[in-house]
């Protein structure tokens, strides 16, 4: 198959990473540089960015893999749980903090922009909007309009959960919950979630086309001014028994007022009761406390008093999103699961199914894994069993985003190396100098460059062609879409990854059409054993000094001659290959559809982040050793090597 190019030629733009700064900085003017000073160009098929202006620096293969993710996670509906696949180590941490940088960066951005639109300042329940939340909590009720919801600006609340801090605990799940519950309550402020709790109403959607954001709740004025009312009544008559004279002597109306005022007085003090004991007791310590409750842990209902914590804690963020004027997203990134305990991870696995993955949550969790690590943990644990004890087929019917980190590239090299051999205080001083340059460029206000914008609509273009060609019917490519609405979901949350990594290689030779990359992600998602198989013996192939006409051979033929070596490890690889979909499909997707080509899949390599590397990997591991096998049967042995006899 012959690829087509991306149309384009807009030089994308980019921030962070610098060798002492956060990725959160101000975006400046980025653009690829050729040896000829061309607009655009790359070196060997690889991502090359360099900023412009004051401050040059060239942006990493991380940053560019990061800054794609940030984006697309900006776009894509939640709940979702994204795979973030790359090695245990210090790397891992790195490129989660780029991600936050980078998502800080567009969030500033957006925020800029809808201001610039509507004209609306954001609110925060801080100073008079504390204030004026605590009003509106008790008086209105939050109507979803229309106008809401085409506001693009998000916040997000980063919570980063360390399993391994909770390790020793029985319970590893309930730490989850507990620190998405204790981070939301520090982030919004323990007196506008206890209010919410006794006088917050759930926001219900506009009827029509109103614009009217809050209405007034008729019923709680009724009732508060009924209480004062009859308050101020039984007051008064206890007043006037208590000091009219003449009618002092009446103990009957002193009965009747004493019993209205104590009646009404009463309903008040239970309402403030209520919340200040939800003030003084967090939802942190209301899940502990049933956790270390045996008659709860024993009982069915157990899990459904968390999960309706948690209900509530959602509500007041959609309530929130109304009055802060925004939209609002918790990140969760769980990381450290891989030094813990088979069944904890499985816990924490089943937390986010259970209680935190409902529809229209606002929750976006990142799961910092390796997979070569984390797979073979799960299919020790017990909840393995109806799965075939396969731990491929249980993390991916957890995960709707999966995002595997290729190998670091040739600047990422030298960027941590860079890194290792400076002390702590280099370090430290590039951070203060990164905050001071990000200070002076929000001073200065710089705007959003014309290439940003125009890379930004193409990558729209390219990924709204992508869904017609998945929506066509009459397209080759729609009868491969998958049945199951998880894997489904993969697809449609990978394809704009895809696609912004490739458009950052727009003007090489041979980029892929969006068609192609969307046929890509299907067919890695469809077949990711024999695709993995296919991609380690064709680097194989590139790494033996290849033939010059076997970058234009088919990938199917590729396949085809070595499925032999495939079959014989088929017990190793079993867990894998229970993975793929119908063999005759992937034969009829390479072999006619769509014919990749060695040059195709090369180029698709670096942008394929919805296959676990970490089987192609094993694959070439097995490959390796059983090729080391063959060798040293076939290899005569001497009779003095097996029986040496001493001088």
């Amino acid at each position: 198959m012959e690829p087509v190019a991306l149309p384009g030629g807009a030089c994308s733009s980019a921030c962070g990473g610098r060798p002492g700064g956060c990725p959160g900085c101000c975006e400046e003017h980025l653009a690829c540089l050729s040896p000829g000073g061309d607009a655009c160009a790359c070196r060997d098929g690889a991502f090359v960015e360099v900023e412009s202006g004051e401050h040059q620096e060239v942006l990493t293969e991380d940053d560019i893999y990061c800054r794609c993710l940030s984006k697309t996670l900006c776009h894509t509906a939640t709940p979702v749980t994204v795979g973030f696949y790359a090695p245990c180590g210090h790397r891992l941490y790195s490129l989660l903090d780029k991600v936050t940088g980078f998502m800080r960066e567009e969030m500033a951005q957006r925020e800029a922009a809808e201001l610039h639109r509507s004209h609306q300042k954001p609110r925060s329940p801080e100073g008079w909007g504390l204030l004026l939340v605590l009003w509106y909590l008790a008086f209105y009720k939050p109507i979803i309009t229309e106008g809401h919801l085409r506001r693009k600006n998000i916040e997000f609340i980063f919570i980063r959960f360390s399993a391994w801090q909770y390790a020793g605990c029985d319970k590893l799940w309930a730490g989850l919950v507990t620190t998405l519950c204790d981070n939301i309550r520090h982030h919004f402020g323990a007196l506008p979630l206890s209010v919410y709790h006794v006088m917050g109403t759930r926001p219900r959607f506009a009827s029509g086309f109103s614009q009217k954001e809050w209405l007034l709740k008729k019923g709680t004025c009724l009732k508060l001014w009924g209480l004062l009312f009859i308050l101020g009544a039984g007051l008064s008559v206890l007043l006037v028994a208590l000091l009219v004279p003449g009618i002092k002597d009446n103990h009957a109306l002193k009965v009747v007022g004493s019993t209205i005022t104590s009646l009404s007085g009463s309903s008040l003090v239970l309402g403030a009761f209520s919340i200040l004991k939800n003030l003084l007791v967090s939802e942190k310590q209301k899940i502990e406390r049933l956790t270390n409750s045996e008659k709860f842990a024993s009982q069915l209902g157990f899990m459904s008093k968390v999960h309706r914590e948690v209900e509530v804690l959602v509500d007041f963020l959609a309530f929130m999103e109304i009055f802060e004027r925004r939209r609002l997203r918790v990140v969760l990134e769980i990381t450290s699961l891989d030094i813990c305990y088979p069944e904890k991870v499985a816990g924490v696995l089943n937390a986010m199914n259970t209680l935190l993955s409902d529809a229209n949550t606002p929750f976006i969790f990142i799961l910092a894994v390796d997979p070569s690590v984390i797979i073979p943990c799960l299919e020790q644990t017990s909840c393995m069993k109806g799965l075939a004890d396969n731990g491929y087929l249980y993390l991916n019917r957890t995960v709707t985003l999966p995002f595997s980190i290729p190998e670091m590239g040739a600047r990422s090299r030298l960027r941590y190396l860079e890194a290792a051999v400076q002390t702590r205080e280099d370090l430290m001083y590039r951070i203060i100098t990164s905050n001071v340059e990000r200070r002076r460029a929000k001073c200065r206000g710089v705007p959003e460059v014309p290439s940003r914008r125009e890379m930004d609509a193409e990558a729209v273009r390219c990924i709204h062609e992508a869904f017609r060609c998945l929506h066509d019917s009459a397209d080759p490519l729609a009868r491969y879409l998958p049945t199951n609405n998880t894997h489904v979901r993969r697809i449609v949350n990978t394809i704009p990854v895809t696609l912004r990594l490739l458009l950052h290689r727009a003007g090489i030779p041979g980029t892929p059409s969006p068609r192609a990359a969307a046929a890509w992600v299907v067919l890695a998602d469809q077949w990711p054993c024999r695709l993995s198989w296919a991609l380690q013996c064709l680097e194989d192939g590139w790494q033996s000094q290849p033939t010059p006409d076997f970058s234009k051979r088919s990938l199917w033929s590729i396949f085809q001659e070595n499925v032999g070596e495939l079959s014989a490890l088929r017990q190793p690889l079993h867990n894998v290959l229970t993975l793929d979909g119908d063999p005759e499909l992937f034969q009829t997707f390479l072999a006619s559809d769509f014919p990749f080509t060695a040059r195709d899949a090369r180029a698709f390599l670096g942008v394929t982040v919805n296959l676990d590397h970490s089987i192609r990997h094993k694959m070439g591991l097995l490959r390796g050793l059983d090729r080391l096998k063959k060798a040293a049967a076939a290899a005569p042995v001497s009779r003095s090597i097996q029986c040496p006899h001493p001088e």
